[in-house]
This record gives C-alpha cells, structure tokens and sequence, in this order.
C-alpha cells in the first residue's frame, strides 16, 4: 500500500504544507459504534486532522486518514486494535 504523504507547494506568500491522505483497508467492522471506534481512536493519534470511513458491514471497509505526517501500518494497528477487534486487511 503506497500512502499519500504531504507535499509542500510553493505560493506567492511562500510554501505551503498540504495534509497527505492515507488509504487503509479494515476489517471487523459491522455498524456506526464500529466507524466511531474506529474514527475516535485514529483521530486521537499525533497529527491526524481527520478521519473518513465507508462501511462494509461484516466485510472489507476503507478507512481514509489525513495527517500532516504518513502513519506507520503499526500506528494505524494499534489504534485499531484499542478501538476495538477490527484489523488492517493484508
């Protein structure tokens, strides 16, 4: 899985730094306490600004994460696993 990382766009009034977007594929997830969970953990995480989730009960859900720094698969795991028994998908 290859992470959008932020980028730093030059400007009149000089750079810029763009929140990067990561896409993460989650499994366990089954209902809107699940996407909660899950959003309330990821967000808690240093440099997270927002949190997306597309449910697919009982399948595979995609997680979308904005950050002003690219979160390790081991971050993302552990705020996960502290929301509750959902996982990456491999």
């Amino acid at each position: 899985m290859q992470p959008s990382i932020a980028l730093d766009t030059y400007t009149p009034w000089g750079y810029s730094r763009h929140m990067g977007e990561q896409t993460f594929s989650v499994t366990g997830m089954t209902c809107d306490h699940c996407v909660q969970a899950v959003r309330t953990e990821l967000g808690a995480l240093a440099g997270v600004t927002g949190v997306e989730v597309d449910l697919q009960a009982g399948g595979m859900s995609t997680v979308r994460v904005h950050a002003a720094q690219p979160l390790t698969d081991e971050q993302v795991a552990a705020a996960l696993d502290e929301a509750g028994d959902y996982r990456l998908a491999p």
